[in-house]
């Protein structure tokens, strides 16, 4: 089972996943419903699951939503302490840098 998939591979029934993890049949359904809401996954009737077809850009900005998200509870955090706009840019340049 394990291991990275790729675009249009076929995914496992949901009773042969459930039944090599060791989970209810109800619970991986529910997981694959998620996957084909999120659009990771479509679903070919009499054929199964397969990985979706991704749309980078779309990815990309759904991405970046979260770290905008993110960076404005930073900032808000920022903000409860006094930490000036630019001591925020300073503390963000060591931590992008030390990433490296």
């Amino acid at each position: 089972m394990g291991g990275a998939r790729n675009e249009g591979d076929p995914l496992p029934s949901i009773r042969n996943l459930a039944k090599e993890l060791r989970i209810s049949v109800t619970t991986t359904k529910r997981a694959y419903e998620e996957l084909e809401r999120g659009g990771f996954i479509d679903t070919v009737a009499g054929k199964g699951c397969f990985v979706a077809f991704q749309n980078k850009a779309f990815i990309r900005e759904q991405k970046m939503r979260f770290i905008e998200d993110k960076l404005n509870a930073a900032i808000n955090e920022a903000r409860m302490i006094g930490l000036s706009p630019g001591e925020m840019k300073a503390m963000l340049d060591l931590l992008y840098e030390g990433e490296k």
